[in-house]
């Protein structure tokens, strides 16, 4: 399962055992337990996978790192206001008003990588458009403090790492350094800063939740969305045809999140003993959503991008019930400008170096895509 995106088209069962984990796949079970955040608790969302020994702890301490449930691991009673909260701050109708200023940092951007490319330049579309867009966009949309860009990404690739990989414990510390040192950074921001920072400190949550929320969210809210929009592009210079037809972009952004979702796998643990599927999962067990399995059977043509065919919007890629993501209107607007305004340079481009992923559990992370004029 830790790189479970490349076997995502021959998922047999809907539900099956995978080092100790119950691995739901059919896309009915995983929008089931979803919905159900009493029976399949999600207070294991943002555990670490590989368990974090004494020396990795300590690191954490000494920067007082702490993630309280707040989002996506809060199934207590305090998860409505924070999330309403949230909500307000990624509104519809903020996230569209951002839609001209992003189309014109992307319009700037790929008419710069235009001209190199004339030049017979190879450009790196994950480094030069897609990695930061997203955290310039969350930045501005909830008016949060980023002074370093870089610092913020590394910060963000390392808490995936440190978290949802499988690492090796001088692996671990050195991640530790780089998540911790930056939660400091977050912990001042919690303390003073304005925006989303401001509301959530004024609804009475405590200094650690504000941080956690705005760990999560720099997580969740920006490093997904750039990942996903290296994903979409790399699938798209795969489907010359599209390209040369031309495309919708909403309905071709849709076919992304079904078939690349930067997410490919969430957790539950289960409250209670239950049967899912013909299959009983006792209570206690970790389970793992297989998100980018269960994109797949619920389209007319599984494993193929075909934007707009009937049950291409049925996927789970945002989750789904009271945690689903609040950041499905935002990623949906960042993925249609990009395509939008990237389209003509896709057509005259040639994939020179493919992204490389690492092991993960949950995350994608590609780590470029290196084009060619064609």
């Amino acid at each position: 399962m830790w790189r479970s995106w490349e076997r995502a088209e021959i998922a047999a069962e809907p539900v099956f055992w995978w080092e100790g984990h119950a691995v739901v796949a059919g896309p009915a079970e995983v929008r089931r337990i979803l919905a159900d955040p009493e029976a399949y608790r999600p207070d294991n969302a943002l555990d670490a996978l590989t368990p974090l020994p004494v020396a990795v702890m300590r690191v954490l301490a000494k920067y007082k790192f702490k993630l309280p449930a707040t989002l996506a691991n809060n199934g207590r009673d305090d998860h409505p206001l924070i999330r309403g909260i949230v909500f307000d701050a990624m509104h519809p109708a903020k996230v569209e008003a951002l839609r001209p200023w992003l189309t014109g940092i992307v319009r700037r951007r790929v008419r710069a990588l235009g001209s190199r490319l004339r030049a017979g330049e190879p450009v790196d579309l994950h480094a030069s458009l897609t990695a930061d867009l997203p955290l310039l966009v969350l930045s501005r949309l909830i008016d949060l403090p980023v002074d370093d860009v870089n610092r913020v990404k590394n910060f963000s690739a390392a808490a995936l790492e440190l978290f949802w990989a499988p690492l090796s414990p001088d692996r671990q510390l050195a991640l530790a350094e780089r998540v911790g040192a930056y939660h400091s950074e977050l912990r001042l921001i919690a303390r003073h800063g304005p925006g989303l920072a401001r509301d959530l400190r004024e609804a009475g949550l405590t200094e650690n939740q504000v941080t956690a929320a705005l760990f999560f969210l720099l997580v969740a809210g920006q490093e997904t969305t750039s990942q996903f929009l290296t994903l979409l592009l790399h699938r798209l210079l795969g489907s010359p045809e599209l390209l040369a037809e031309g495309f919708d972009a909403a309905e071709v952004v849709e076919e992304g999140l079904r078939l690349e979702p930067p997410i490919v796998t969430w957790r539950r643990v289960s409250a209670v003993d239950s049967m899912v599927a013909g299959v009983h999962i006792p209570a206690g067990t970790s389970i793992v959503l297989w998100l980018g399995a269960a994109g797949r059977p619920v389209a007319e043509d599984p494993h193929n991008l075909v934007p707009g065919q009937r049950g291409s919007r049925r996927h789970l890629s945002f989750g789904a019930g009271a945690h689903r993501c609040l950041g499905a209107q935002l990623a949906r607007m960042e993925a249609a400008v990009v395509l939008e305004e990237v389209a003509p340079l896709l057509r005259r481009a040639t994939v020179l170096k493919a992204p490389s992923y690492p092991d993960n559990l949950s995350f994608r992370m590609p780590d470029t895509l290196v084009v060619t004029r064609s």
